[in-house]
């Protein structure tokens, strides 16, 4: 199992890699026909960056849950080693409840837009709008990988207490 995670992790590594990489063009493109003549003004130009970059959060949030690297709030720093683990597996509850409501309702949004097209460049919205369920999926693989592989909260260099 952790072969695949393993593969999991470098395949949202190159996808986020080249998202960024490909967002850069549509964004250029709309900089420079601003200010050039050089370059006729491209309308689809902002609605495909608007496609990477969503595309670009939900695989960076994917990758943030994966690597543990969202931020913790320390408020109540000097907590017993168990009662920080109690901690622990509560914000991991809520994390897996919401990753949930995001995988459920990326569903429903997938379903709602599979016969649609994006205005401008003529794309199916599905290829958006999958990127909700593939996040919330990957989020609660992670999650429950941390959870079963991870007990310890020492284990994780980014991980401090949670509270």
């Amino acid at each position: 199992m952790q072969k695949i995670l393993a593969l999991i992790d470098r395949l949202l590594h190159f996808l986020l890699i080249t998202t960024v990489l490909l967002l850069i063009v549509p964004v250029s493109l709309q900089i420079f026909s601003r200010f050039t003549n050089l370059i006729p003004s491209y309308m689809w130009t902002e609605e495909m960056s608007r496609f990477f970059f969503v595309w670009l959060v939900l695989l960076g949030a994917t990758l943030g849950v994966r690597e543990r690297l969202h931020f913790d709030v320390d408020f109540l720093p000097n907590l017993s080693p168990r009662l920080t683990h109690v901690f622990l597996r509560m914000s991991q509850t809520a994390m897996l409840f919401f990753s949930g409501v995001v995988l459920y309702w990326g569903i429903e949004f997938t379903r709602f837009g599979w016969n649609q097209t994006s205005e401008l460049a003529d794309m199916p919205m599905w290829w958006i709008f999958i990127a909700w369920p593939i996040s919330g999926f990957l989020w609660i693989v992670f999650l429950l990988d941390h959870v079963f592989n991870a007990g310890d909260v020492s284990e994780s260099s980014n991980q401090g207490s949670v509270i």
